[in-house]
């Protein structure tokens, strides 16, 4: 099984060291609320683990793959507003996920997660990173 479907599965388990398990050691996280990425295993592990806090009602809807890039198409809600997402993944030679970017629309609810998680990143820690 490729890592974007181990991803999804472990996400939509809510197990969150076993998707950690599948990013490659410097792994770059395109957050769509921050211009720089987070990068690293760690860091992005426990940004998922935040992000997971904040979307309600999350799960997967679609998948579209490419060579090189697998998209992973999501509902959810936060602050009772309704968004769609898509998980890019990318991975590298020995198919780790390399390189994990999320777009989110509309902007409605794009605002409410951006500041929850904005707090929550700060309370956590966590950095993004200037490549």
């Amino acid at each position: 099984m490729s890592a974007p479907a181990l991803f999804r599965l472990a996400v939509e388990r809510g197990d969150l060291e076993a998707a950690g398990e599948l990013f490659a050691e410097d792994i770059v996280f395109h957050s769509p609320a921050t211009f720089h990425p987070f990068v690293g295993r760690d860091t992005v592990t426990r940004l998922l683990a935040e992000v997971i806090q904040v979307l309600e009602d999350f799960r997967y809807t679609d998948e579209l793959l490419t060579d090189g890039a697998h998209a992973l198409i999501f509902r959810a809600s936060v602050a009772d507003r309704e968004i769609e997402g898509v998980d890019l993944l990318r991975m590298n030679a020995q198919g780790e996920i390399a390189d994990f970017t999320v777009l989110l629309r509309p902007l409605s609810g794009l605002v409410p997660f951006a500041q929850a998680m904005a707090e929550r990143v700060a309370a956590a820690g966590l950095q993004t990173a200037r490549l």
